[in-house]
């Protein structure tokens, strides 16, 4: 069923397993030149919690995840940690952040959601905030695996934020393929 996928047990533990090895590091140590250390952080879809594990080592991280499945995984696992339920594009929450991170996360929202995400996130950061993105570069959507994903390239992420922040970072990357991902570094206007 569309958009079920890491609301089940099952789901939550075989996508441990297909995402272990993989991690944000790399995504982290650009943000690392934007962000200045110890600042608050909001990373949104912590799933397993293995990039909210590399940004604890730098900022004052609070993860979050639309899963409850995922939440007690990192509750379990992360004691220590903050972790709250929110979904992308709402992101209810009081809370006032300096950056907010995701990995592979807001290709999940269609365009619209997306924009409204990009509006949610402009209210929750400080002045000067800034966000870190990465996304599957493409054109168009599909359903993988049960899952919505819906492909930017830098017109279509320059046109999400442009309105809010200003591109301090736009590139290809590769995670799988050569030029398969996008990083977007933005500072809030």
């Amino acid at each position: 069923m569309e958009g079920e996928y890491y609301k089940t047990k099952a789901s939550v533990e075989e996508y441990i397993r297909m995402a272990e090895g993989f991690d944000g590091g790399k995504l982290i140590e650009q943000l690392k030149a934007f962000l200045p250390e110890g600042s608050r952080l909001l990373e949104i879809g912590s799933g397993p919690g293995t990039d909210w594990n590399i940004l604890k080592e730098v900022y004052d991280v609070i993860g979050s995840d639309n899963s409850v499945e995922f939440l007690k995984h990192l509750q379990k696992e992360n004691p220590e940690g903050e972790f709250l339920e929110l979904d992308a594009i709402t992101l209810a929450t009081e809370k006032t952040f300096n950056g907010v991170y995701a990995n592979k996360v807001l290709h999940h929202l269609n365009d619209e959601e997306l924009k409204q995400s990009v509006e949610r996130q402009a209210a929750i950061l400080s002045s000067n905030g800034v966000v870190c993105f990465s996304f599957w570069k493409g054109e168009d959507s599909e359903v993988f695996n049960g899952l919505f994903v819906n492909y930017q390239n830098e017109e279509t992420l320059k046109e999400a934020f442009g309105k809010y922040f200003d591109i301090l970072l736009l590139k290809s990357y590769q995670e799988f393929d050569p030029d398969d991902s996008l990083l977007l570094i933005a500072k809030k206007r």
